[in-house]
């Protein structure tokens, strides 16, 4: 954790998505990935989620407040640059 945000080591990324650390930098440089940030309330308070996405695929990381990480998963999601052409 890096004070309110969250800092996630490009090799988690890489390994997630089948790229390689450079690869991960220049994507998101590019914007071909993008991330999002939960923050959990009620029950799930102290907890975010962490979501990337790349191409058509996606991995989340569930982490707590010192961003350990609690739990992770990987799934397909609907490629969104078809939507950038039409």
């Amino acid at each position: 954790r890096d004070g309110a945000g969250f800092v996630v080591p490009a090799i988690l990324l890489a390994e997630a998505f089948g790229l390689t650390e450079s690869d991960v930098r220049e994507s998101m440089r590019t914007g071909a990935l993008t991330s999002i940030c939960e923050a959990g309330v009620g029950t799930d308070a102290g907890r975010w989620r962490l979501t990337f996405r790349y191409i058509n695929r996606a991995c989340r990381f569930t982490v707590d407040e010192a961003g350990t990480i609690l739990s992770s998963s990987r799934f397909p999601v609907r490629d969104r640059s078809s939507d950038l052409e039409r």
